[in-house]
């Protein structure tokens, strides 16, 4: 038995990273001899509701599909989405067939992430918010966690490896274990323990609410490090937080009347969106955890619209190859991909793959700012 239970990228490329029922059909459509050409979609909604989500996790969908012989066609990774198609694939529907549940997982996911850091993002748009939220997942999946927070537009994220898998320096300075460690009322002794010890370009933050008042921990330790301090986080339990904001504001009057005018003030713990929108005015950042890394996947679903060139559904979905765009006004719309779209709307799906081979690049900085630019046109998050 391995040491950890964790599915690898093996099983994820060969397609036994899948349901059974997958396999068991390419067995018998073998047997029956049948293998038709099809085009398959992946939707979450037939129709647009106004609900908007963010799509992530097409990198990895492409990486997937990739050699594989089929046409691909995607949403841009960092678009908004509200109904129709989302990626559509064309090919013999046993070149794809058992990597339905990898695809989905893949988009589902990193979506449902990505549509969350957008929220948190929307909520404090001139705060830095970063992703702390890698501690509640799988360690397996921590750079999916913060990929997907980078492209719903967050500042950074706290994990070391997703760091490396992402070509990113995580960041963060000190939990409180490090100032229990050191014993009650030792506090200075650990900030300046840790001023000492890190590298000089880590940013100095204090955290400040162990073991006593959060006011009176924020000024010892800006008279314990002085000008080399760059900030204070408070990260108070929430059973002991009484009114937060009322805490700020009393931590930054505090600073600010002693002339610690450029000593950041920095919250976290158990805060999403609608705490953000409350403490943007009183805090210069945030770490988000798990309103980001808990998000609930996006409902995608993968299914056959055409078969040999003929529309075809199941009961419920609606049939024929589509295509979604954007109007200027923020619209989003679904009709078929040989209609013609409403005057000055932007086709959504674009080449992904041809004949196996991926012709996109993947940017995750350009997917944050697409994200940013969508929520502008469509309303996201007002």
């Amino acid at each position: 038995m391995p040491p950890f239970d964790i599915v690898g990228p093996g099983a994820i490329r060969d397609g036994t990273a899948t349901d059974a029922y997958f396999l068991r059909t390419e067995t018998t459509l073998r047997h029956a001899d049948r293998n038709p050409t099809v085009v398959a979609e992946v939707t979450a909604d037939q129709f647009p509701d106004g609900d908007f989500e963010l799509l992530a996790g097409v990198k990895d969908a492409a990486a997937l599909l990739e050699g594989r012989g089929v046409d691909v066609d995607a949403m841009g990774e960092g678009r908004l989405f509200d109904g129709g198609p989302v990626v559509r694939i064309e090919g013999p529907y046993l070149e794809f067939a058992r990597f339905e549940t990898s695809l989905l997982g893949f988009l589902s996911h990193a979506s449902g992430m990505a549509t969350a850091a957008l929220e948190a993002r929307r909520a404090a748009p001139e705060s830095t918010v970063l992703s702390f939220g890698a501690r509640h997942v799988h360690p397996a999946i921590a750079a999916t966690v913060e990929r997907s927070a980078l492209v719903g537009g967050l500042d950074g994220f706290s994990h070391v490896a997703a760091g490396e898998v992402l070509g990113r320096e995580a960041g963060g300075t000190m939990p409180h274990a490090l100032l229990i460690c050191f014993g009650r009322g030792e506090q200075v002794a650990a900030w300046r323990a840790f001023d000492e010890a890190v590298a000089p370009d880590v940013p100095r933050v204090a955290l400040c609410d162990t073991y006593s008042d959060e006011v009176d921990e924020a000024l010892r330790a800006v008279e314990a490090l002085g000008d080399d301090l760059d900030s204070v986080r408070l990260d108070t339990t929430g059973s002991r937080r009484g009114d937060f904001r009322h805490i700020l504001r009393e931590v930054r009057w505090e600073l600010d009347a002693r002339g610690h005018h450029d000593v950041d003030v920095f919250a976290s713990g158990g805060l999403g969106p609608a705490q953000l929108r409350e403490l943007r005015d009183v805090a210069d950042g945030f770490g988000v955890g798990s309103h980001v890394s808990n998000a609930e996947p996006v409902d995608f679903a993968l299914d056959i619209v055409e078969v040999d060139g003929e529309p075809a559904a199941k009961r419920g979905k609606l049939s024929g190859a589509k295509q979604a765009y954007r109007t200027p006004d923020g619209g989003h719309h679904v009709g078929l991909a040989d209609r013609n779209g409403p005057k000055d709307g932007e086709a959504l799906l674009e080449p992904l793959i041809r004949d196996g081979e991926v012709v996109r690049e993947f940017d995750v900085d350009a997917a944050a700012e697409r994200a940013l630019e969508d929520a502008d046109v469509v309303g996201f998050g007002e």
